[in-house]
């Protein structure tokens, strides 16, 4: 009996304690911690069992924390590797659906032992095959053994009771082949094994992070007549585990820390460089010529002479030896597993937790809704308007969070009077902060807008090196029309979009946000008001004061904020420019002269040309000759004025860029 008993102990501590779940913790971005904690006997072991995919996560977090003395010894689990890798290392190879023949014959010389009828026979393989059989029997497998007597027989496998391998080598092959391929097959679950270094009863604690869904949250808002609103939180969780969780302590995290999936359970291989060996090849032999003269110089006596030491014979010099490589498994220093469990204390920081008094029940593949909240909140109803394209506000509310807590973000059912109101949807606002929830359309209030802009008015005006800058302001007003035709006042919230580049005139925001400023609108009953926003927006503009005309840089001479000294020097350019224009409208004139003498000539050589030909019109050509000739002095006269206006352009263009290069302001 005690043999049998120290048996079965030693079988319960192979298998391993299991851990039963003591606290359950579960986040917003797809993981839970668990925490499982038990009393273990003497030389017991505990044993946690996961998922495969729950295997990364948990290789990853695990902690382990052991009271009552001792300390972790260390931790086994189910490897990972993969099948081809698993079987490359057995000399057996068994394909699907391959008959028993198959393996027979690869195991030739082995000892058999058949079992056919009441008749042992044992002998060794000699080969293994499938034999065409009888039509109506189809294909036979047969084995041939050479029997211990000698004789070399043929047997049918069909008519054999039982098989066996005589060789225990090759039984346990077949027991770790067949194992190796029903454990890849399997995909349900893995076993993580915590031995203990202590030889007494102690207890063992082990917590760790697994895939999980997100818990949710789900609110009701119940309007009284008068008074601040009920506001109630419930958490949706969901035990999709194989475990019922019977009475855990239970906490849910608000928030959305950093985690992601590190490939720590699935064997990894390494690929390494090939590093051929040197050759070791014989030494050819060595001849050496006779000697022809004197040697200059002397021998030292520590060189070693080749050959038979004549002093005409060729040098070698030994080298030194190299020092014998450190060896590969020669370690500078030893890393030893720390027993001692070491417990890192947090805050939850950005975090909020939501830890339930009592233990919870969740049974394995069914869910849970848990009330975390139920307390009045500061509120009021409002109406907001922030969808031009409708005419109508919507009804909403007003929460100030002063509940102590971060409410986590979810849908909110609104109940107004006692009747469902509508359903909003609330991000995450955490204690003191407020938010704005809207439920339903306003079909009370009617809304539309109108919007009108100003002049633009140059604030300011600069100049450098050529290029005229003028800072340009323009204002435009929204203007909203709102009429109410319930019997009740309302306190409207118009968000009006903040558009970048603008900035606010009028009126003062009640707040703003990161896409709108809100205006809060008494609204009266029954009553029709509007409310106007003011925005400006200020921007430049950019001119070559070379390409611009005297009447555009008259226009920023007429602005009131224009210094003096930069009116004078834009009434000089304006004066030089007008010289130039001047000169060019000179040079214009001339040019048109200059082109209605020549069109003139062309005219008149062709009259000349049809005269000649006709006889007694001598004196007309002579005529037409004449005035030819003055003109020709005309042309010289104009040519020469054209010259000196060109001239004169040419330097007052020369002064006003110079000018323009040394002016500033």
């Amino acid at each position: 009996m005690r043999q049998v008993a120290l048996m079965l102990a030693m079988a319960l501590t192979l298998q391993g304690a299991e851990l039963p779940v003591r606290q359950v913790t579960l986040y917003k971005h797809g993981i839970g911690y668990f925490e499982r904690s038990g009393d273990l006997a003497s030389g017991e072991s505990a044993r946690l069992d996961f998922k495969v995919e729950e295997m990364n996560d948990v290789l990853k977090s695990l902690t382990i924390d052991v009271r009552g003395g001792g300390g972790v010894a260390g931790l086994r689990y189910d490897a990972n590797d993969t099948l081809e890798r698993k079987l490359a290392g057995l000399s057996l190879k068994l394909g699907d659906k391959e008959p028993i023949s198959a393996l027979l014959d690869q195991l030739k010389g082995a000892r058999l032992e058949l079992k056919i009828g009441t008749a042992t026979i044992a002998g060794a393989i000699i080969g293994a095959r499938v034999s065409a059989g009888p039509v109506d029997k189809g294909d036979r497998e047969m084995v041939t053994i050479l029997s211990d007597s000698g004789e070399l027989q043929t047997l049918e496998l069909a008519a054999a009771s039982s098989l066996k391998l005589s060789d225990p080598k090759l039984q346990t092959q077949l027991k770790d082949y067949l194992a190796a391929v029903t454990q890849s097959r399997s995909q349900d679950r893995r076993s993580v094994y915590i031995d203990s270094s202590s030889a007494g009863a102690r207890q063992v604690a082990a917590g760790y992070m697994i895939p999980m869904p997100i818990w949710k949250s789900s609110y009701r808002l119940i309007f009284p007549a008068t008074g601040d609103a009920m506001f109630e939180g419930w958490a949706i969780v969901d035990n999709t585990s194989e475990e019922d969780w019977t009475n855990v302590n239970l906490s849910l995290i608000s928030g959305r820390p950093i985690s992601f999936i590190s490939p720590l359970y699935q064997a990894k291989y390494v690929g390494r460089e090939v590093a051929d060996l040197a050759d070791e090849r014989a030494r050819k032999p060595v001849t050496y010529g006779g000697a022809i003269g004197g040697v200059s110089g002397g021998f030292d006596a520590n060189v070693a002479v080749g050959g038979g030491g004549g002093r005409g014979g060729r040098l070698e010099m030994a080298a030194a030896a190299p020092p014998p490589p450190k060896s590969a498994f020669q370690l500078d220093g030893v890393s030893t597993f720390n027993n001692t469990a070491i417990a890192a204390a947090r805050e939850l920081g950005d975090l909020f937790e939501y830890r339930f008094d009592k233990p919870i029940t969740v049974r394995k593949s069914e869910s849970a809704m848990l009330p975390f909240l139920q307390q009045k909140l500061t509120s009021r109803k409002i109406v907001i308007y922030s969808d031009e394209s409708s005419q109508n506000p919507l009804n909403a509310a007003e929460l100030t969070n002063n509940s102590g807590k971060t409410l986590d973000g979810g849908p909110i059912t609104v109940y107004d009077g006692g009747a469902y109101a509508g359903e909003a949807l609330m991000d995450t606002t955490k204690t003191g902060d407020k938010r704005l929830i809207s439920y339903g359309i306003d079909l009370g209030t009617r809304i539309t807008t109108r919007f009108d802009s100003k002049q633009s008015i140059v604030r300011e005006i600069h100049f450098n090196r050529g290029v005229l800058t003028s800072r340009v302001a323009s204002q435009e007003t929204k203007t909203y029309t709102i009429r109410n035709v319930d019997a009740k006042a309302k306190t409207l919230i118009i968000e009006h979009p903040a558009r970048p580049s603008y900035s606010l005139l009028s009126p003062k925001t009640a707040e703003k946000t990161a896409t709108s400023y809100r205006f809060e609108v008494p609204v009266a009953a029954k009553g029709d008001q509007t409310f106007s926003v003011e925005e400006e927006r200020v921007y430049d503009q950019t001119y070559s004061i070379s390409s611009i005309t005297p009447q555009q840089i008259s226009t920023f001479i007429q602005n009131r904020q224009l210094p003096a000294t930069a009116r004078q020097q834009l009434e000089t350019i304006v004066a030089k420019k007008a010289e130039i224009a001047t000169t060019d409208a000179a040079i214009a004139s001339k040019d048109r002269q200059t082109q209605e003498i020549f069109q003139d000539q062309q005219r008149l050589r062709e009259n000349m040309e049809s005269l000649n030909r006709v006889a007694g019109q001598q004196e007309q050509v002579q005529q037409y000759a004449r005035r030819i000739a003055t003109q020709e002095s005309a042309l010289a006269t104009l040519r020469d004025q054209l010259s000196e206006l060109r001239k004169a352009k040419s330097a007052l263009e020369a002064e006003l860029a110079g000018f323009i290069e040394k002016m500033s302001f």
